[in-house]
């Protein structure tokens, strides 16, 4: 099926049904009103000129308004180009500019952004303000949406042309593979690897509450966005915040009936921080799951002593999209009382995914021994965006290969112990050092420069960067590199050493640098 029909599957299920309620506007609307809005901004797309497959960009904070914009992308069978609104702006341009971005839904909040987006972008052209009529610095008038959809009704929209199958090669996405900005890799999603997800993630999640309502506090533009799409199929009630507070999640569980909720491991840390942690009802929860790095397992124990038996995990990549493993509740549940061990565990193999640890000639290793995690099936993406050497290399062997490292016990249960790929995880957001590195090093005074992560009590990880420079502070680093790549991607501090240490073959030693921060700790990620 394609994307849009997993929604309209909710719809039908009850149409009076609340939708989507945003929580900071104050607006709510039914699953009926919500379909009948996005087929009105597809067909005033549609009269704007729009094309089957336009790459359309997606710019702004958490909104009901753009939860219904996203649904109306993939109504007009468009592809969505994600926008992270924690990017710095070269990283925006950058993939803007190599996926060839034509349309811009933004919010006025971010008007100065577009400004540069605008002179900047060669193959955007057409620009609509989400919230209200926008005038840029550029002397450009964008339209609102209402006035975008100004005598434009439902009733106006044409269905895209669908084949029996549901349009399984079409693009829904082109995901940067970073996760904040990515390096220069897009993910190319289709309808199947989509439907695939979404039906996977459904089942492990539905069945649990006749009135299921979904907590979104992570960035719809990010991880957010997808699992939204997950619970509306299933007809829950999306309670919409602005974005991540801890105090004000705990009091949204307890005053909407939160059912399923979803965030980063790093979030939940901070929920089991919060000084209001105690004073909630929290019995509503029945899915907690936690997506986009390895979760502590004594903090996932007191989890569930605080929030219950609805934590659970689940593990995937841009590729790979959320669930190639599963850990359902009742499995947490019953490791944090009998084996706290096994909570370090991201879960089973989905049914919809086949894995296979690897080594680099391509050989299955023996049980109990690590290697790549490489997986087979309609879950994993197509390609990446006009890159055949990259699409070939990630796929050696008949395999997917995800740049992760772990390993199975006897019960079938993967443990991610390290990542293959010189990758960060820092609050749910994903930094390739590669990317830090060659922006360190664009300073006179850095001879060489060496990036990883640390742990971190808040974020899971933190980036490190250890070099080798004459006359320049920790302080003066840490800001060319936030001016370049934006504060995810930052390193948070600097260690400057005389020389690095190196391999036989002369490479960099990352290995002997991260054991001074991680210790003798069974795996490199938080």
């Amino acid at each position: 099926m394609r994307s849009i029909d997993y929604f309209d599957r909710g719809h039908d299920r009850d149409p009076n049904r609340p939708c989507i309620v945003d929580t900071e506007t104050g607006e709510s609307w039914t699953f009926a009103e919500v379909k009948a809005e996005t087929e009105r901004v597809a067909a005033a797309m549609q009269k704007a000129g729009f094309k089957s497959q336009d790459h359309v960009g997606l710019y702004g904070p958490n909104g009901g308004m753009l939860l219904i914009v996203l649904l109306a992308i993939w109504r007009v069978n468009g592809k969505w180009i994600p926008v992270n609104t924690r990017n710095a702006m070269d990283a925006n341009v950058g993939y803007i500019d190599y996926v060839r971005c034509q349309w811009m839904f933004y919010h006025s909040s971010l008007a100065d952004g577009v400004t540069e987006l605008r002179s900047r972008c060669d193959t955007l052209d057409t620009f609509v303000c989400i919230d209200k009529p926008c005038s840029t610095s550029a002397g450009s008038d964008d339209p609102s949406l209402e006035q975008f959809t100004d005598g434009v009704s439902a009733d106006d929209f044409v269905e895209p042309e669908i084949d029996a199958f549901g349009n399984l090669e079409d693009i829904v996405l082109i995901a940067p593979t970073g996760g904040t900005t990515g390096p220069s890799k897009g993910a190319n999603v289709t309808n199947l690897g989509w439907g695939t997800m979404i039906e996977t993630a459904s089942d492990a999640m539905g069945g649990r509450t006749d009135n299921p309502v979904a907590l979104v506090s992570a960035p719809i533009t990010h991880a957010a966005g997808p699992i939204a799409l997950a619970t509306l199929c299933l007809g829950a009630t999306q309670v919409i915040l602005p974005g991540f507070d801890a105090e004000r999640v705990l009091r949204t569980i307890e005053e909407y009936k939160v059912s399923h909720m979803y965030l980063p491991p790093t979030a939940m840390y901070q929920l089991l921080a919060s000084p209001e942690i105690d004073k909630h009802d929290y019995s509503s929860l029945r899915i907690f799951i936690l997506v986009g790095s390895p979760c502590s397992p004594e903090k996932l124990r007191i989890a569930v002593d605080t929030f219950g038996p609805c934590m659970c995990q689940s593990y995937g990549q841009v590729e790979c999209p959320m669930i190639i493993a599963w850990l359902p509740p009742e499995d947490v549940a019953k490791f944090a009382r009998e084996a706290p061990e096994k909570l370090a565990s991201c879960g089973k193999i989905s049914r919809s995914i086949k894995v296979a640890l690897l080594d680099d000639d391509g050989n299955q290793v023996p049980l109990g021994e690590a290697g790549e995690i490489c997986a087979r099936g309609a879950l994993v993406t197509h390609s990446y965006f006009e890159m055949p050497e990259a699409t070939a290399e990630a796929r050696q062997f008949g395999w997917h290969h995800t740049g992760d490292v772990g390993k199975f016990d006897e019960e079938g249960y993967l443990y991610i112990v390290d990542r293959k790929k010189d990758m960060i995880v820092s609050g749910g957001f994903n930094v390739f050092t590669a990317e830090v590195e060659a922006a360190i090093t664009e300073l006179a005074q850095v001879r060489e420069a060496v990036v990883f992560g640390i742990p971190h009590e808040k974020w899971g990880e933190q980036v490190h960067a250890t070099v080798v420079a004459d006359g320049i502070t920790e302080d003066e680093i840490i800001a060319h590199a936030k001016a370049r790549l934006g504060g995810v991607k930052a390193p948070k501090t600097v260690e400057f050493v005389d020389s690095i240490p190196r391999t036989a073959a002369g490479k960099m030693d990352k290995k002997v640098l991260r054991r001074k921060y991680w210790g003798d700790s069974d795996r490199l990620v938080n």
